[in-house]
């Protein structure tokens, strides 16, 4: 017998959509405070900019979305890989889109739900799977 699916829109999507929120205002508060506080450049700024936001959206996704218990450094190469093909996918979608004529701006509005969704695919059946951990496991049922 097949096991139940999991339903695609449950918790751990609202709480990834969050998750994503917060490292996009941590993102921009980086960006500009380097850029206006420290004079940074702009390639530096957006480095460390989106460096501290994957960082913190890995630590996110993993203690809060997922409730992940396994291996850090296993789920973190994971996770380096995912963000790589979703962004892949977005890149492409956003260039193709272009290239049929499709306006820039509005190119790049289009290719963020598809990486929203691919990554958030890609963390919840790829990066985040197995073990949860203990203290957020439901306890088992008394008999």
């Amino acid at each position: 017998m097949r096991p139940p699916r999991e339903p695609l829109l449950d918790a751990s999507t609202m709480r990834f959509l969050a998750t994503g929120v917060l490292n996009t205002l941590l993102t921009a508060t980086v960006i500009f405070a380097l850029k206006a506080g420290l004079q940074a450049g702009d390639v530096a700024a957006n480095v460390i900019g989106y460096l501290c936001g994957l960082a913190s959206s890995f630590a996110l996704n993993s203690r809060w979305t997922f409730d992940y218990g396994g291996s850090q450094i296993v789920a973190l190469r994971r996770f380096v890989l995912a963000f790589l093909l979703a962004y892949g996918l977005n890149l492409l979608l956003v260039l193709a889109l272009i290239r049929t004529g499709v306006n820039p701006y509005l190119a790049h509005l289009a290719g963020m739900p598809a990486y929203t969704l691919a990554f958030y695919l890609l963390c919840r059946h790829y990066v985040f799977v197995g073990q949860r951990r203990p203290e957020l496991m439901a306890p088992a049922a008394t008999a």
